[in-house]
């Protein structure tokens, strides 16, 4: 394996997160404190996420569409919690055109105001009902400790908000997305362990009557919420008169949701699979699955790699060639580790010579001779056990990293390296201020199983503790 070019994470994971984000050529801080430039790399990541995301919220039922970016400032006045829990965030317009606004305009932090106002028009009937909606956008919180991906002003999300006519149906579709879209694509697609639980009253979003969230260990054992879906209740159906005429002929409040997910999902693909010599990209994730590389110039070297790169094209691997000889290989070798490409398949003359080309496998490690007529076999053969591994080191480390407590000192104490699990009933409310004040808080509350509690006073209900980002 090349030498690392990296700060060791056990060193100093922060430094070792932001050297990867460079030296990977994922992105790059914007002009104005707090935004980012997403480098063509890290947005063919952010590409195939959304593509496959997408496809998982179409076959949900919703559709896309496209709301303003700005927001009426009376919009999000209408609901008083949702106001407040985002004020501090708010980036606001008071002169445009040269002249001062008769009513400021909001960038919109999220969409449920403005998004609420349209459902109001397009919802008359029971007929009309449920409406799913979902849109890709940007947003902007004015964010006071930007950290490219996890927090920055500005991010790419998509936001799905929907309208039901009863409360069940509702909360029905929050949990088909919390678990058949969110969960399903962390675990398929990032190889990433998440821990499926509804968030406290103390951390619900700002509105909501319940929010699911997915919570997962990044490598310095802080947790990362990857995903959120809401149930909204009838409080934003409420404020904008979201209505429809029932079956039986009355005027009944229709029971919304929203979810999202965004670029912070890049964060934590790099934190939690990354190591000390870049990215770990899943296989099935990875915009390369292969880089096929020309080690040194020599007869027929060049035409054996591009026979190479088209017999993977032929069996589904994603690959490209790398015959760049006037580049040295070892930088060469080194970008390919740090960009996370699962394998690398070096082409060299000694190694033509021989009939043969050499595979490196960046998550199984270590290099092996394959005859060259063997090549598209052995690396397609590789990939989904790769994926595998990936997601099982990730779950290995959660669980090592995991304690049972049974007090607040103990649950302090163990997430200054991993997570605590600890009975709610024993936590509650006053326990959870509590840990608070130290800077440590309840990510989730989940059941023995895994799976989600339908209340909060369930005596089998764990809450899972750790320090977030």
């Amino acid at each position: 394996m090349p030498k690392s070019v990296l700060t060791p994470q056990a060193e100093d994971f922060p430094r070792w997160y932001q050297d990867v984000v460079a030296k990977a050529e994922l992105a790059d801080n914007g002009p104005v404190r707090g935004t980012m430039v997403i480098r063509p790399y890290g947005y063919s990541i952010w590409e195939r996420m959304q593509a496959d995301m997408d496809r998982r919220i179409k076959e949900a039922g919703a559709r896309n569409a496209y709301f303003p970016l700005f927001i009426p400032e009376s919009y999000l006045t209408r609901e008083a919690e949702h106001v407040e829990g985002f004020s501090p965030e708010l980036a606001v317009v008071t002169h445009a055109g040269g002249k001062e606004l008769e009513e400021p305009v909001i960038v919109r932090p999220t969409s449920e105001t403005v998004i609420g106002e349209f459902m109001a028009k397009w919802t008359q009937s029971y007929r009309d009902l449920p409406l799913l909606l979902n849109q890709w956008a940007n947003v902007v919180r004015w964010e006071l400790r930007p950290r490219i991906f996890l927090r920055t002003s500005e991010f790419l999300w998509q936001e799905g908000h929907t309208a039901h006519a009863t409360e069940e149906g509702a909360r029905r579709y929050a949990k088909r997305i919390h678990e058949d879209v969110y969960a399903a694509f962390m675990r398929d697609l990032l190889a990433m362990p998440v821990v499926l639980g509804r968030k406290t009253a103390r951390e619900r979003f700002a509105g909501a009557t319940n929010t699911l969230a997915l919570e997962a260990m990044m490598r310095d054992g802080k947790a990362l919420q990857m995903g959120t879906s809401h149930e909204l209740g009838q409080n934003f159906a409420r404020a904008f008169d979201i209505s429809y005429l029932s079956e039986h002929g009355r005027q009944e409040l229709c029971w919304t949701t929203s979810w999202g997910s965004s670029t912070r999902m890049i964060g934590g693909l790099i934190m939690c699979h990354g190591d000390d010599f870049g990215l770990r990209v899943p296989p099935r994730l990875a915009p390369v699955q292969a880089l096929v590389m020309v080690v040194k110039a020599g007869e027929g070297v060049e035409a054996a790699a591009r026979q190479v790169v088209s017999d993977l094209l032929a069996r589904g691997v994603r690959a490209e060639l790398d015959a760049r000889v006037d580049t040295p290989f070892g930088r060469r070798a080194v970008d390919a580790e740090l960009k996370g490409i699962p394998v690398r398949v070096e082409v060299g003359p000694r190694d033509l010579a021989e009939g043969a080309v050499t595979v490196v496998r960046r998550i199984a490690g270590g290099k092996t001779s394959v005859p060259l007529g063997g090549v598209a076999d052995v690396v397609a053969g590789s990939l989904d056990d790769d994926h595998e591994a990936l997601y099982a080191a990730a779950l290995a480390h959660r669980d090592a990293r995991t304690t049972t407590v049974a007090t607040i000192d103990e649950a302090a104490e163990a997430t200054r390296t991993g997570w605590a699990l600890m009975p709610w009933a024993s936590l509650g409310p006053e326990g959870e201020a509590s840990l608070a004040e130290t800077g440590v808080t309840v990510r989730c509350l989940t059941l023995p199983d895994g799976s989600v509690p339908q209340a909060e006073d369930d005596p089998d209900v764990i809450a899972v503790i750790g320090r977030a980002y």
